[in-house]
Parts: C-alpha cells; sequence; structure tokens
C-alpha cells in the first residue's frame, strides 16, 4: 500500500475533509504523524502514571522513600528520542511546506481581493473581473496573488488543505492544483467584522472546456449592470426595492436624479445623483458620505473597468425609471 493511499485512508477514518489537491496528502500525514505520536505518548505517559501510583504506593505511615541516584542511560534515551521525534516532524513539516510557496511557471495567475464580507477574483490574462467564485481548470496549478482593502482576512480552502493570511496593502501568494472535478467551500477564518460568518463562497473545479465556456460567459457579463450588482456584492448593503438594509447604503431604487445630501469635509451639501456622483461613490466612496449612512462602502477604485460602472449606472438608471423617462 502507498504512503499516499494509506494517508488518504487514515484521513478518511479520522473525519478530515476530502482530499482534492496535490498537497493535500502531504499535509495530512504532518498531521496525522503529530496526532499519532501525541496519542502514543499520552497514552504511554498515563499508563506508567498509573503502574506506578499502584507499584510504589505508599504501604506503611513509616515507610520512607528510598534513595535516588541518577540513570545516565534512561536520561540520554529521554533526550535523543524526544530530539529524533522533533527532527522528523519538522522534516516533514518542511517537505510539505516547501512546494506549496513555489508555484510552477505555468500555473494560471489569479488575483484574489478580500473585504468586508465578500471575495472577488480576477483572471488578467482572461480579461475576467470580479468574479464572486474561485473557477478552475482540474490538474492545471493556479497561483492566488491576494490582498485585502479594509481588514485582515484569511482564505481557507479545507479540501485543498490550504490556509492564508490575506492581508491589506500587502500581497500574499499561495498556489494549488486541483486534482477532483466538484464544489469546495472557501472560508475566511480569521473573525473581520459583524457578517464574518457569511464570507463564504466556492471554489468551482471544472475541466478545461467548462472552464473556457466559463471564461467567455464571464467576459460577457461585464457589460450587464443586473449581475454586476450581484457579483460585485452591492446587493449586500443596497437594496433594489427601496428598503433599507441593516449598516448598508442607500437603496438603488430611485436613486437616479435624487436630491441626496452627503456630507463632505464634514460639511452638510445636497447633491444630485448623476453619472458623475455614481462614478465617484465608486471609486471615492468616502468623498460623499450619505447621511444617515456609516463609511463602510470600500473602494472600486482599479478593481472596476469603466464600462462596468457604465454598466452599473445604466442599471440604477433603469430602477429609477430614468431610461423610460428619456424615451
Amino acid at each position: 500500500m502507498s504512503v499516499k493511499l494509506l494517508s488518504t485512508l487514515l484521513a478518511t477514518s479520522f473525519g478530515l475533509p476530502e482530499q482534492a489537491s496535490t498537497v493535500a496528502p502531504s499535509v495530512d500525514r504532518v498531521y496525522l504523524i503529530i496526532l499519532g505520536l501525541s496519542t502514543f505518548f499520552f497514552v504511554a505517559i498515563i499508563a506508567t502514571l498509573i503502574y506506578f501510583l499502584i507499584k510504589y504506593r505508599r504501604k506503611d505511615p513509616n515507610q520512607r522513600t528510598s534513595p535516588i541516584h541518577e540513570n545516565l542511560v534512561l536520561e540520554i534515551t529521554w533526550i535523543i528520542i524526544p530530539s529524533v521525534l522533533l527532527v522528523w516532524i519538522f522534516l516533514e513539516g518542511f517537505w510539505a511546506w516547501v512546494p506549496m510557496n513555489y508555484a510552477p511557471a505555468d500555473a494560471i495567475e489569479v488575483r484574489v481581493t478580500a473585504q468586508q464580507w465578500k471575495w472577488l477574483f480576477d483572471y488578467p490574462k482572461a480579461n475576467v473581473k470580479n468574479a464572486p467564485e474561485l473557477v478552475v481548470p482540474v490538474g492545471k496549478p493556479v497561483k492566488l496573488i491576494m490582498s485585502s482593502v479594509d481588514v485582515i482576512h484569511s482564505f481557507f480552502v479545507p479540501a485543498f488543505r490550504l490556509k492564508r493570511d490575506v492581508l491589506p496593502n500587502r500581497y500574499t501568494t499561495l498556489w494549488f492544483q486541483a486534482t477532483k472535478k466538484g464544489v469546495y467551500n472557501m472560508l475566511c477564518t480569521e473573525y473581520c467584522g459583524k457578517d464574518h460568518s457569511t464570507m463564504v463562497t466556492r471554489v468551482r473545479v471544472v475541466d478545461q472546456a467548462d472552464f473556457d465556456k466559463w471564461v467567455k460567459k464571464k467576459q460577457d457579463e461585464g457589460a450587464n449592470g443586473k449581475l454586476l450588482y450581484a457579483n460585485l456584492g452591492c446587493n449586500t448593503c443596497h437594496s433594489i426595492d427601496g428598503s433599507k438594509k441593516a449598516g448598508g447604503g442607500p437603496s438603488f431604487k430611485n436613486l437616479f436624479g435624487k436630491m441626496e445630501k452627503v456630507k463632505e469635509g464634514g460639511v452638510v451639501k445636497t447633491i444630485k445623483v448623476d453619472e458623475n456622483y455614481i462614478r465617484t461613490s465608486i471609486v471615492n466612496p468616502n468623498q460623499h458620505i450619505v447621511v444617515g449612512y456609516p463609511p463602510l462602502m470600500p473602494t472600486f477604485k482599479g478593481r472596476i473597468t469603466t464600462s462596468e460602472i457604465n454598466a452599473l449606472t445604466d442599471y440604477i438608471k433603469e430602477l429609477s425609471g430614468a431610461k423610460k423617462k428619456k424615451k
């Protein structure tokens, strides 16, 4: 039986998630080695302790402890054995860690943006921006270049055995190669605010043909404001039916053409919601803070194209009846 197969069987027996990446077996191997050694020594130490308690219990009130002398062989043994085991654990961990940090030259590059409380994925070479889930072809290496626009988040895919912090004002990288087609949960494991528990998305592993179709579809969606409203996470804070979402922003319904009260540099002003106002709110949301709403919206500057801004503007116009009036 191969080491890889044994690791897979043991991982399944201990209730770990399925292994769906090339590094998962080596990570599980390290985990199971540490678990096995910890279990063995826990049982051995407790059993020895109980044995000594019974064998050397005090049998008479006048009984005195026998003189105790050092035992050089015993002392050397309990120094050498733990040292050898610690070096073994280090080497196993090192051999598992090194491949996880050096992506192959032909890896597909994906830029990951984390923000409260969603993930967005850009594929620079495929001209796909702001995808709400990570889609990758099976059997192909994928390199992730990750950053945060607000607080510290943490990228974690249990089935891939991958976890790395995503930091503001800094890039962190990670790579993987999926071995099975399927849909896998992707979580944030760093508490990042009140909706931290909802910062969950999916990794979809598909064959190359389906991946190419998905890329073509996402390229076409770039000009669809309604899809962008959902994919960019606008629906998290902005309703389209006039309702106010808790801790969110103004509703998009009847927004275009409205006279909005905003704070600008601490001064309250009244500004008409037009194309320039919408563009500014997307790329520099803290310039105009709508009165009665907290300044929670992150900037999309550099993360959204002019055509996507135009598509969102047209969608807001539709929700406001502006296009109908124009006709």
